[in-house]
């Protein structure tokens, strides 16, 4: 048997009719593309701040904010939803131990849809910016605390999973 080696695959030629490639780069991708997921969306984040910070006529914030939350949100929830519906079976199904933490990020998840749909009245009941500023604090507080959890958690294993998808369906739209 003979084994080339490139920076993409490796490749195994054997009597086999086919070839069998190892893509050892998009294993190891996975962790990387979900802290690359992570940056984007806190990035989506502070232009949301930043909107209700500077907002000094309610309706000017609220018309910002719509713009900017509205995309943040939408790439948010699609990579919430990629990853509950690609990312944690793959986990799951390649280390039965990830359940427990699998079913925390489910929870978050649900609990982050249910603080993005109320932050969502609040902007467009036009409330002030104020208010719309601490709906984002404690929005802030509760994503970094599942984004630090799902990194620190999920990393190791990403760096060993093996899963054949495209990264919008695992990560969402970012």
């Amino acid at each position: 048997m003979v084994i080339r080696r490139s920076t993409k695959a490796v490749t195994h030629e054997s009597s086999y009719r086919y070839r069998r490639v190892s893509d050892i780069p998009r294993l190891v991708a996975w962790r990387r593309q979900l802290l690359e997921a992570h940056a984007r969306l806190r990035l989506a984040f502070a232009a949301a701040q930043d909107a209700a910070r500077d907002g000094a006529d309610v309706s000017d914030a609220s018309r910002d904010l719509l713009l900017y939350c509205h995309g943040f949100c939408v790439a948010l929830d699609g990579h919430h939803r990629g990853e509950d519906a690609m990312l944690f079976p793959a986990l799951v199904s390649q280390y039965p131990e990830a359940s427990r933490v699998v079913r925390m990020l489910r929870q978050d998840h649900d609990m982050i849809s249910t603080v993005l749909t109320r932050f969502d009245i609040a902007v467009k009941s036009a409330e002030s910016p104020t208010i719309l500023a601490q709906h984002l604090e404690g929005f802030a507080a509760i994503m970094e605390s599942h984004f630090r959890f799902e990194e620190r958690e999920l990393e190791p294993l990403l760096d060993q999973l093996e899963l054949h998808a495209e990264l919008k369906d695992v990560f969402g739209p970012l």
